[in-house]
């Protein structure tokens, strides 16, 4: 007879127990959602640098072959580098290269001078959507020009990169050079 008045007001109870859960579960819901969104709305959780391995692995492998040839020059075929760096570049990364190799291609064919760049190692710090940011590292080569002495020189570039007509371009540079 206990088990049957134990069974009757159980009956009622349970729309009851079941009706309080679906509130704390929606509360949690709704308080995990927020908490997530806060998480995504910092630069560390819109960068998925580390998360997205195909598309890391194609703006590093495009901005690292726009650097080794934007910044590789001959002066027998200045032309061949103005078009490599005017396919790579965008934005303000034009006027900053101009600027770098301004006074270089008024040089260039008296001094005969030869500068071969090659990336040694490059890392995307932030991808986000079409944006992303390198750090580069190159080794330069210079014949120094008529006299011939070769210089050597390792760069280390920070890279801004827009994705434009499905390629990406070198959109921004900060530059750090030092002598070994």
């Amino acid at each position: 007879m206990v088990a049957l008045n134990a069974g009757a007001g159980t009956g009622r109870r349970v729309p009851a127990v079941l009706g309080v859960a679906t509130v704390l579960l929606g509360g949690f819901a709704f308080w995990a959602h927020q908490q997530e969104a806060q998480l995504y709305d910092t630069d560390a959780g819109r960068n998925s640098a580390l998360a997205d391995g195909a598309r890391t692995s194609e703006v590093k492998g495009q901005i690292v072959e726009a650097v080794n040839k934007a910044f590789t020059y001959d002066y027998q075929d200045l032309a061949r580098t103005d078009r490599a760096a005017h396919s790579a570049l965008t934005g303000p990364a034009i006027k900053q290269y101009n600027v770098l190799f301004g006074q270089i291609k008024t040089e260039a064919a008296d001094r005969k001078l030869i500068l071969t760049t090659k990336v040694t190692e490059a890392s995307v710090t932030y991808l986000h959507g079409d944006a992303a940011r390198l750090l580069v590292f190159a080794d330069q080569y210079n014949n120094q020009g008529a006299d011939g002495q070769e210089a050597y020189v390792t760069t280390m570039l920070a890279v801004d990169a827009v994705r434009r007509d499905d390629q990406w371009k070198i959109a921004g540079l900060d530059t750090f050079t030092g002598r070994s």
